[in-house]
């Protein structure tokens, strides 16, 4: 989740300045980028608890001590609810879950390395305070009620909202954690053919990233309990989007669809103003209920495209939001899978040629199987696993073709290997996970948190 915004920006009268604020994200391939995200549960090592806004072992006292790395703080009515340093921030998911938002750049070589000084710099100020951090995709532990919650103006209304929406809203705000990659197109055309692929291939990420078998200590029946949360959250705001592989499809199609999602809030002179369920094609005429009178500014759109959470976003580039939050190596092989995928045009082509023809029926089914059955989850004449290793295949080819060298000489398909390994063996972190569960730890969860720790 992004700190609190300024409202600003020209004032907005038609859907046509819509349109073109997603349009304006268009850009030559020499100047793509790659943004990866990533969240982390953070406790107390003495008893596992996740940590509360204040204290002395808290989500503030992690935030204050990151500060001495030159970060600097953002506040909200006095809350210390996020850090920025040039283009990255630290931000707070409700229930505490500590996000990098890294910069922009442009190989996966330097992403590895902000992904590597992130961690560094947290575990030297978690240490010294008795604080862990675990990588997994939901809290395998905790009850909801045990959580708490961050002092976040915006969570104070999605959490009501929730509330009416879906059963299990508030465990996705306050028990899963992701991994996400942020990726640009050239063309409206190139945006849409990207989006497709992507969004057909997200039950591969899902099953590929699967960390989340644990529900409050015991096996939840699930590889991906994270993956199926997002089922039963929000239908006005989640879901795979079969109109994006329709004729038609574009900025304008989509800029309709996210008219037509009920809003949360407006930001205005540092507060949010609760505006759930209200519409922003009232706000365009000046009949907002909750600012009667008022025309949006762009960045009130801009907020409105944050609450919307499919499997594959599009804002000024496209969102991959379908994998568990994990490990180290993990953070590094997810943005690997889709460079290699969709920052090469003949990757990006064999992707396509591969789902052009799935039919709507086969994009749900995996959408349902996929959290509980990961890559034995069944497809076609084969499994996915089959389907996950041809993938990779053409993943690894993008790679090379993008010929990005480190300083050691290799490029960037190494980011791939541990991706590889889950495939050819078809055992998931999840699995894997769940074995230690039976076999080591003899039913106890308390392990997961020193095993698996960062």
């Amino acid at each position: 989740m992004s700190a609190p915004p300024q409202a600003k920006g020209e004032p907005v009268t038609s859907k046509s300045q819509l349109i073109e604020y997603l349009s304006e994200g268009c850009k030559p391939k020499d100047q793509w980028r790659i943004g990866t995200e990533h969240e982390k549960f953070v406790y107390r090592l003495s008893d596992l608890q996740r940590l509360p806004h204040d204290g002395e072992q808290s989500i503030r006292a992690l935030l204050e001590g990151l500060i001495s790395f030159g970060w600097e703080g953002i506040t909200e009515n006095g809350n210390l609810i996020a850090l920025k340093m040039g283009a990255c921030n630290i931000t707070l998911e409700p229930g505490g879950q500590l996000e990098l938002s890294g910069a922009p750049v442009e190989n996966l070589h330097q992403t590895c390395s902000e992904v590597h000084s992130h961690l560094d710099q947290v575990k030297q100020i978690a240490e010294p305070l008795g604080i862990g951090l675990l990588g997994m995709g939901f809290d395998p532990k905790w009850k909801r009620e045990d959580v708490p919650w961050m002092p976040k103006g915006r969570y104070a209304i999605m959490k009501k909202q929730m509330q009416r929406r879906g059963k299990l809203g508030l465990d996705m705000m306050l028990r899963t954690s992701t991994v996400q990659v942020n990726l640009d197109f050239d063309s409206e055309a190139d945006m849409v053919q990207k989006f497709r692929v992507s969004l057909a291939l997200q039950p591969v990420a899902t099953a590929l990233f699967a960390n989340s078998p644990f529900t409050e200590g015991k096996a939840n029946g699930f590889l991906s309990y994270r993956s199926h949360i997002w089922t039963d959250t929000d239908p006005d705001r989640c879901g795979i989007l079969p109109f994006v592989f329709e004729d038609g499809m574009g900025f304008e199609r989509y800029v309709d669809h996210v008219l037509d999602v009920p809003m949360y809030f407006v930001y205005r002179d540092g507060a949010y103003i609760d505006a759930a369920g209200q519409s922003f094609r009232d706000f365009l005429e000046g009949k907002l209920p909750a600012l009667p009178g008022e025309i949006p500014a762009i960045s009130d759109w801009a907020d409105h495209l944050t609450t919307l959470f499919p499997e594959v976003r599009l804002k000024r580039f496209l969102e991959m939001r379908g994998a568990d939050g994990g490990p180290w190596r993990s953070l590094c092989a997810l943005p690997a899978l889709w460079v290699g995928l969709l920052y090469d045009s003949d990757s990006q082509q064999a992707a396509w040629d591969l789902i052009k023809d799935w039919t709507p029926q086969e994009h749900q089914n995996l959408r349902d199987e996929v959290p509980r059955r990961a890559l034995k989850t069944p497809f076609r004449k084969g499994t996915l696993q089959d389907l996950a290793l041809q993938i990779l295949e053409i993943s690894e080819e993008g790679l090379a073709r993008r010929a990005r060298i480190s300083g050691t000489g290799e490029d960037e398909r190494q980011y791939l290997w541990t991706l590889r390994e889950i495939a050819e063996s078809g055992v998931t972190p999840a699995e894997r996970k769940l074995q230690e569960f039976e076999e080591t730890w003899h039913g106890d969860i308390d392990p997961v948190f020193r095993v698996h720790a960062y």
